[in-house]
This record gives structure tokens, C-alpha cells and sequence, in this order.
């Protein structure tokens, strides 16, 4: 819409009455709706509902909770405060824990905030005079963002009693935000960095609908309901112990069954695909770290050690090995590809403040695989590992997305191997019809990659294979091939995860399912249940001979009634309930529950066994 000179927008909105625009864009830069226009402009209006004007509801709402926050403690200081997807946080100091009954407060006072419509207003000004105002303050915070910014003209916000060093756009006024809801506190480092003072995050949710505010504080019960650590606790999988460290799993029998099974699937995969099984040591000399690139460009999430005064580095990745196994002796064209696959457990130095159950570790083992391969079969092979993704994907139940990730500022190589490696990824994704999204400068820093973001129950999406075409390190390691030319030529390495971090996968599959895992992965898959002391001989028979036959199985001996038996088993989510009492003793069988479907009567045992590899055969 073209606008004419004078015209203030603000005034144009009210008068016609455009209740859900909250800001506007004008020469491709969206500015606050009290703008008036110097010249004939053609402006375009931000709706509250766009994401863009969500993202200003958002950072808006961040400044209210920050007035709402110095209202009731008084004494506040200020890190930062963006908008984030669903909502919003603020990073502060208030002299003490901030409690839920806090929140409560803060939330209140929210309210009171937003019910005075109090006007946000604009104000540019040199950026000595703003670090004067917050040195008045007392907000170190502030005068250190202040003097990391690299402008003489700063601007600051202003609602109500409230100023805040902000670039902008916000609301018109704090009426505009209606649906809001403070979720919880988290710590936080200032500016991430461990050694700088801890402070104290605090998390809300905003929306531009009574609705969608609902639906999401639903789907954040339904999150919490399904968090990976209580189901763990519960279902005995694992733990994380202080005494041990942050960030290192300790696995429980059950879990480690479910990783067992996990890791058996996919070594089968890997053999019917022609990989070919490796192993690495779990330290390098620092030098090989040097060679390839991972001193300069990652050594920040690396743990070091010395040994006979020789420093070596603890693996956060596995492509070095699986290098010196190619280098190991002179390879033919003939040989090529190579796929070799390794179960390798990496360390990575993760800060403590990103440490979440078993999503983000310190310890972690990768389904980790790099193809050697010459430039004429790169596509054939990247299609080989999309293929496999898929069929992997598949039989777990999940749909995917894919992403190119393209080069970061901290890489190394030239642009010709970069520009090479990247085509070769996007021809493969084109070649095979399949759709994906650029994710500009998020590659990794030796090669671009592709993506795997799967969707889980909830419709959350997690990154977990990837795809990365490399021209670089093969270089840096000098590795060669003999072509049929009889001449030395470079192959390319291709490396690729499937499930990504065993870790991770297992955290998102107990969220995906909520603990009830499919039945050829469930770690155990029946428990045997006698009605009555009585029965306790038999139920042990059953329980041998199911053993025997290769199920996973578990006898209940608790002395307990048959009802509570059956609730302990639901609650332990058991996938079959098999319960033996007088009939089934007489008949030499077992009344069969399934979880979820109820009752399925009496079976013998080896018709419920013929069952069961029927439905682990399906994938179900």
C-alpha cells in the first residue's frame, strides 16, 4: 500500500479500524507503527498473527515481564531478553532464587503492566550517554553489551517507568499484549561463557490468540508427560549422577538392553548395505587433531590429555581413525567405495548450562560411517545413505525432513572443493525427487551437509542423520587411490550418521512413544504373572521356557494381589501380561493381555511365541 508524506501510521491503523497490525514494513525494514512517513512511501503492514509480528508480540512481552520483574524486586539487572519460537525470556540478576511463587508475582504484575497500556517509545541516542544511564542503574550487564556494540547511535525503549536498551521494533503500547503465560526459571551464564556470573532465565510463552496460547500450554503438559528423564527414572533406564559427573549416562539393565537392540538393528543394516565394521582409538595424538583442522576450528568442546609427555587429544568424532584404516595401505579403484562403520563413543566438551538428560551429553556414541569413494560414484552413494534413512526412518515410525546446511564462516578448504561438495549434495537430493530447505553457514567446518530433522508424536522435529561431502580432509591426509590411468588420484569421503547420537535417538524414542517402545525393541517384552503363591511353579516353568526360546521376559514375584500385579506391569509399561493361575496350570497355558488391546484369552506357549516373532517381524 503507498502511503502519503506526514502520514503517521499509527493513526492511519486506528482510523481504519486495523486492529491486528502491530507494526510495518517500510523499504524492506519493518519499524514501529508510530512512524511518520518523510516522503510517498509503500508501506506494508505487520499482522500480529505473521511470524514476524509474533516475534515483535514476543520481544515485546520480554520487556513487560522486565518492568514487572524491577516493579517487584526492585533491584534488577538486565542481560538480554529475545523473542524465542512459542515465546520469550529474559536473562537477569535479582539478588536471590527466583521462586515459583515469584512467577506468580511477576505474572501478576504483568497483567497490571499490560491493563495501563502503556505507551513503548523510541529513543536514539549516542552510545556513551545510554552507558551513562545504565551506569546509573547499576546494570553492569548493560554497559558491557553497550560497549561490545560497535555504533555511536544506540536506541532505547521506554514503557511506562521502565527503559531498556532495545534495537526494536515493539508493540504501540503494552495493551497490545493479551495472551501470555510465565512458564518456569532456568540458569543461564551471561553471554554463555562458564567462567562469567550465573544468571537466572526466565521463560514465558506468548501468543496472539486465547487459543493457541491454550493448545500450546496443552502441548507443554502433554512434553512433560513424555520428558525422557522421569520416564527413564520410571521404567529404570538409566540415571545421571553427580557423583559420577554431568553429562555422563549411566545405563541401567533395561536400558542397556534397549541400546543393545538398537545397536544389533543397526549393525545388521550396515552388513546388508557392504559396510564394513572398524574400530578407532579412543585418544589421537593432538597432532592428527592439528592436521585436520579440529585444534583451530573445534578444540573448545575437546578434552586434552598427556602421556609420556605427549599430548593427545580424547575423540569428539571418529573420521580420524577410520582415515589411518584407508591410509592403512594403497588402494585400486577397483576397491572403491569404502563404507566403514564404527559404534564409536566420542567425548565432547558440552558447557554445563546445555546439559539435558540424555539429549545433550558429554559421553555419546555416534552410528558413525565414512565412504571413501571416487567423484564419479558421490551420487550414487549419497542416494545409497538417503535411501537408507529412509528405510531406517521407516521402521521406527518416524516422517523427516531434509535441510542443505552450507558453509560457516570458520571452515577450511577453497571455495572450488566447498562448491563442489555442496553441488554434489544438491544433485543427489534432486535426483531422487526429494525436497529439502537451505540452512545457510550451519554446515560443518571441513563440508556442507544434509540434514535429517525427523518428526516425532508430538510434531517436534530433531536433527539426527546427517550427510556431510568432503573434499578436505582427504586432502589434509594426503589420501589417494590408483585409477585405471595407473595415476594417484584423490577420493572424496562421505560421512554419515543414521540415528546420529545412540544417546539422543533413545531420548527421542521414549518421548515419541512414551516409554511404550515398540515390541521388537521393547526391553522386556512379557512378564509372567502367577495369581497366587500356588501358581508360582509353573509361572517359573513359563517363564524358562519363554527365556529359552529368546524372549525377553521377566517373572513377577512379588507377593502381591493379581490386581496390583497387573497395575505394576501397566505402569512398567510391559507390552504382554501373562497370567497363570488354576486353568492355565491345567491346560499347560497362559491367559495373554496385550497392552493397549486387553484380554486375547489363552494360548500355549508356543502360539504366543509364534505371535510375538510375527509382530517383531512386522516392526510393530
Amino acid at each position: 500500500m503507498r502511503l502519503q508524506k506526514g502520514t503517521n501510521i499509527l493513526d492511519y491503523v486506528k482510523k481504519n479500524k486495523l486492529k491486528s497490525v502491530i507494526a510495518v514494513k517500510i523499504d524492506g525494514k519493518v519499524v514501529d507503527l508510530d512512524t511518520t512517513l518523510d516522503e510517498d512511501k509503500d508501506v506494508e503492514f505487520i499482522d500480529v498473527n505473521s511470524e514476524e509480528g509474533l516475534e515483535i508480540l514476543r520481544h515485546s512481552a520480554a520487556h513487560i515481564m522486565a518492568q514487572a520483574v524491577q516493579h517487584v524486586f526492585g533491584n534488577a539487572k538486565f542481560a538480554i531478553g529475545p523473542a524465542i519460537e512459542n515465546g520469550f525470556y529474559y536473562d537477569m540478576d535479582v539478588g536471590r532464587t527466583i521462586t515459583d511463587e515469584d512467577l506468580k508475582k511477576i505474572e501478576k504484575e504483568m497483567k497490571k503492566i499490560v491493563g495501563a497500556n502503556y505507551k513503548f517509545t523510541r529513543q536514539e541516542l549516542p552510545k556513551e550517554e545510554a552507558i551513562k544511564i545504565f551506569q546509573d542503574k547499576g546494570d553492569e550487564y548493560k554497559v558491557e553489551i553497550l560497549n561490545d556494540i560497535d555504533e555511536d547511535v544506540v536506541s532505547l525503549y521506554t514503557q511506562g517507568d521502565f527503559t531498556d536498551l532495545c534495537r526494536g521494533p515493539h508493540i504501540p503500547s503494552t495493551g497490545y499484549l493479551k495472551y501470555f503465560k510465565l512458564l518456569h526459571v532456568a540458569g543461564a551464564y551471561f553471554k554463555g561463557d562458564e567462567n562469567r556470573p550465573m544468571l537466572q532465565r526466565i521463560y514465558g510463552a506468548a501468543f496472539a490468540t486465547k487459543e493457541d496460547l491454550d493448545n500450546y500450554l496443552k502441548f507443554l503438559e502433554e512434553v512433560k508427560k513424555r520428558d525422557h528423564r522421569k520416564l527413564g527414572k520410571q521404567l529404570d533406564l538409566f540415571s545421571i549422577n553427580d557423583e559420577v559427573g554431568p553429562g555422563l549416562i549411566i545405563w541401567h539393565p533395561k536400558g542397556a538392553m534397549l541400546r543393545y537392540l538398537i545397536e544389533e538393528f543397526e549393525r545388521k543394516e550396515h552388513l546388508k548395505r557392504g559396510y564394513e565394521f572398524v574400530k578407532g582409538p579412543e585418544i589421537l595424538r593432538t597432532d592428527l587433531w592439528k592436521r585436520s583442522g579440529h585444534f583451530d576450528h573445534y578444540r573448545e568442546n575437546m578434552y586434552f590429555t598427556e602421556i609420556d609427555g605427549q599430548s593427545f587429544g580424547i575423540k569428539p568424532m571418529n573420521c580420524l581413525g577410520h582415515i589411518q584404516v584407508y591410509k592403512s595401505k594403497k588402494r585400486s579403484y577397483r576397491e572403491l567405495p569404502k563404507r566403514y562403520f564404527e559404534l564409536g563413543v566420542v567425548h565432547r566438551h558440552e558447557k554445563s548450562g546445555v546439559l539435558h538428560g540424555l539429549l545433550r551429553v558429554r559421553e555419546f556414541t555416534q552410528d558413525d560411517a565414512h565412504i571413501f569413494c571416487r567423484p564419479d560414484q558421490l551420487n550414487d552413494e549419497i542416494i545409497g545413505v538417503l535411501n537408507f534413512v529412509q528405510d531406517v526412518m521407516g521402521m521406527f515410525g518416524f516422517e523427516y525432513e531434509l535441510e542443505i546446511s552450507t558453509r560457516p564462516e570458520n571452515s577450511i578448504g577453497t571455495d572450488q572443493q566447498w562448491e563442489l561438495a555442496t553441488n554434489a549434495l544438491i544433485n543427489a537430493l534432486e535426483n531422487t525427487g526429494r525436497e529439502y530447505e537451505i540452512n545457510e553457514g550451519d554446515g560443518a567446518f571441513y563440508g556442507p551437509k544434509i540434514d535429517v530433522k525427523l518428526k516425532d508424536a508430538l510434531g517436534r522435529r530433531w536433527q539426527c542423520a546427517t550427510i556431510q561431502c568432503d573434499f578436505t580432509l582427504p586432502e589434509r591426509f594426503n589420501l589417494t587411490y590408483v585409477d585405471e590411468d595407473g595415476k594417484e588420484k584423490q577420493p572424496v569421503m562421505v560421512h554419515r550418521v543414521i540415528l546420529g547420537s545412540i544417546e539422543r535417538f533413545i531420548a527421542i524414542l521414549i518421548e515419541n512413544f512414551e516409554g511404550d517402545f515398540p515390541l521388537w525393541i521393547a526391553p522386556v517384552q512379557a512378564r509372567v504373572l502367577p495369581v497366587s503363591e500356588k501358581h508360582e511353579s509353573y509361572a517359573k516353568e513359563v517363564f524358562e521356557q519363554l527365556k529359552d526360546k529368546g524372549v525377553r521376559v521377566e517373572l513377577e514375584e512379588r507377593n502381591e494381589t493379581l490386581g496390583k500385579k497387573i497395575r505394576f506391569a501397566e505402569t512398567d509399561k510391559i507390552p504382554y501380561i501373562l497370567i497363570v493361575g488354576d486353568k492355565e496350570v491345567e491346560s499347560r497355558s497362559v491367559s495373554v493381555r496385550r497392552r493397549k488391546e486387553g484380554d486375547l484369552g489363552c494360548m500355549s506357549i508356543d502360539d504366543f511365541v509364534l505371535r510375538l516373532q510375527k509382530e517383531v517381524d512386522s516392526r510393530r
